[in-house]
């Protein structure tokens, strides 16, 4: 639940992955980042939550999948930083396959009552979850959503936008694990047609 720090965090993650391909240490990456404001932020404190969010994310990616993050298209990097964010959250993960891959294949909008049926549902069976306050709970739904918009997953009016991964993004989420397919919006079929 520790997910408020920033939405996709695009061009951060970009900038980190870059260097991390440079240095080829996590914490070089951090002094470098640090001394020089790479992330641009207005404080240091800013920049060490935003850093600590991305660097979090981007070790949840598999060396090919961090490679393609680095050189692909602006699609696939958004898909992919949205697996990083699926692979380090597993309540975004489960909204993912429980709730908007649902929906995708029902053709109906995302609401945000879909959301919150979901949030309650969780915190009947994780404490943690259920010990979350309103105000939390809101903004935890609002970036989720903006993740969503910025990885073009999702309209601005909670229309689901079906994923329409290359084959390399299918080589490197299915070599990883092919149940990460299911946190995109793609039908039944291409899952059964991509997997090996």
């Amino acid at each position: 639940m520790s997910f408020t720090a920033g939405a996709l965090l695009h061009q951060e993650s970009l900038t980190v992955a870059d260097l991390f391909e440079e240095l080829g240490d996590w914490g070089r990456v951090r002094e470098r980042v640090r001394d020089n404001n790479l992330l641009r932020m207005r404080t240091p404190s800013a920049s060490k939550r935003i850093f600590k969010e991305v660097t979090g994310r981007l070790r949840q990616l598999t060396p090919a999948q961090l490679a393609l993050l680095r050189t692909g298209n602006r699609q696939e990097q958004n898909h992919l930083l949205w697996l990083a964010i699926c692979k380090r959250y597993r309540f975004i993960y489960d909204f993912a396959v429980e709730v908007v891959r649902e929906k995708f294949l029902r053709l109906d909008f995302l609401s945000y009552d879909a959301y919150d049926v979901f949030f309650n549902d969780k915190a009947e069976w994780h404490p943690e979850v259920e010990g979350v306050a309103e105000s939390t709970r809101k903004k935890l739904r609002q970036v989720v959503f903006k993740m969503m918009r910025e990885a073009n997953l999702l309209t601005q009016d909670n229309q689901i936008v079906p994923a329409m991964p290359t084959p390399r993004e299918i080589k490197v989420i299915v070599a990883d694990s092919p149940s990460y397919l299911l946190a995109f919006p793609i039908s039944p079929a291409e899952v059964q047609e991509w997997l090996p």
